[in-house]
């Protein structure tokens, strides 16, 4: 027969914060930050506490999000019954721990608002799906130590250091957060790994996007004028821009000021988390104005009406044009290497239309200009020379 009390499974999910009774000592706390989590209030039989009165204590079962209301009224009724026997239920409760995975699952849930975007957040969880979740993913997650989590690291500490790097933190996450659930004691065995340097130390190799030469990009420029595709001309504007191909995808009209000839590019679409304002050539208007007779959400339309072009299209474009092993993101490259050979512009000024970061904190608090005057001739130099051989050709 179910037990059963005063709560439900949609008052558990919905109701506000504070502590909410189901009955027989069992109750939902729910935190000003909405996080619920079940306690159990018992009174030990034939115990007293410090002022000689019943031990009354506190006991929790879990967080609601990994404990069902059924599994917290079962678990109540067993802290209950060692309670009448005069057994303290914090020494001999057998709790129900969950596992790995099962915490993993839940960190994910629990963070998705907090995610730059979904690709991000996938990324997180199919790391530990790869990698930890077939070795230590059944595991409860009270019994994972260092040599666990040493058998998820070990075999690609160095072939795939980075992504062990990251497979190392993630799974520092989930066992402090179930530490924080009560499920687990003592230190993270990530922390411990790390701190007795058992893993070898790897130099870190950085990988450069393979850009084309500025030398060779007016030919190429050319080649793409050529052509009538939606990727063509997305990946001429990409190149003029010195934006990255995620920006330039998902651009929309709104965010264009044909009057003040500026793309402003919103926080949430820059890597740096700040607004960019790229200013607009007279080239870079010849390619984006006639597109807006489709009237669609996105300048650069897809296959799928009202969506933007596939993040593929350009690079598998630069393969047909036999562009092979160059990247889209290397034009980025390619123009900071023109702009410091031939336009020979300040420093600041190729970085910031690139939207980089320039100078340490402090120099950024007192350097808030965004340069977008100089930008605006740097930007007009460029495209005049990527397009010369378009020019060339027609004369």
């Amino acid at each position: 027969m179910a037990l059963s009390g005063k709560l439900t499974k949609k008052l558990v999910e919905n109701l506000g914060a504070g502590r909410h009774g189901d009955g027989n000592g069992l109750y939902l706390v729910v935190d000003p930050t909405g996080a619920r989590r079940w306690i159990v209030r018992v009174v030990v039989k034939g115990q007293k506490n410090r002022n000689g009165g019943p031990l009354r204590t506190d006991f929790g079962l879990g967080s609601a999000e990994l404990v069902s209301l059924p599994q917290a009224r079962e678990r109540a009724l067993e802290y209950r019954r060692m309670a009448k026997q005069g057994l303290n239920p914090r020494f001999n409760a057998q709790q129900e721990v969950p596992s790995f995975e099962q915490v993993s699952q839940q960190v994910h849930i629990d963070r998705m608002p907090t995610w730059k975007n979904v690709k991000h957040g996938q990324q997180w969880i199919n790391t530990l799906r790869d990698y930890a979740f077939p070795k230590i993913g059944r595991i409860p997650v009270d019994s994972i130590g260092q040599p666990e989590v040493m058998m998820c690291l070990a075999p690609i500490w160095t072939e795939k250091h980075e992504t062990a790097r990251r497979l190392a933190q993630r799974i520092k996450v989930v066992l402090d957060v179930a530490r924080s659930k009560g499920f687990r004691t003592g230190e993270n065995p990530v922390t411990a790994i790390k701190e007795a340097y058992v893993l070898p130390k790897v130099k870190a190799r950085p990988k450069h996007h393979k850009a084309m030469r500025w030398q060779d990009v007016p030919a190429f420029y050319a080649g793409l004028r050529a052509r009538r595709a939606m990727a063509a001309k997305a990946l001429m504007f990409t190149c003029l821009s010195g934006s990255r191909t995620g920006e330039v995808l998902g651009m929309r009209w709104e965010e264009i000021d044909f009057d003040n000839r500026l793309w402003v590019c919103p926080a949430e679409r820059m890597k740096t988390g700040g607004e960019h304002r790229v200013p607009l050539t007279e080239e870079m208007l010849s390619i984006i104005a006639p597109l807006e007779a489709m009237r669609s959400d996105y300048v650069f339309e897809g296959q799928k009406r009202h969506r933007p072009l596939s993040n593929m299209s350009m690079l598998m474009l630069m393969r047909r044009m036999n562009a092979e092993g160059l990247t889209v993101h290397g034009f980025r490259s390619t123009f900071r290497d023109w702009a410091a050979e031939v336009a020979n512009v300040p420093r600041e000024v190729a970085e910031k239309s690139l939207a980089h970061a320039v100078g340490n904190d402090v120099e950024r608090a007192y350097a808030r200009s965004d340069l977008l005057e100089k930008r605006r001739a740097l930007m007009r130099d460029w495209s005049q020379y990527v397009a010369s051989g378009t020019i060339a050709e027609s004369e």
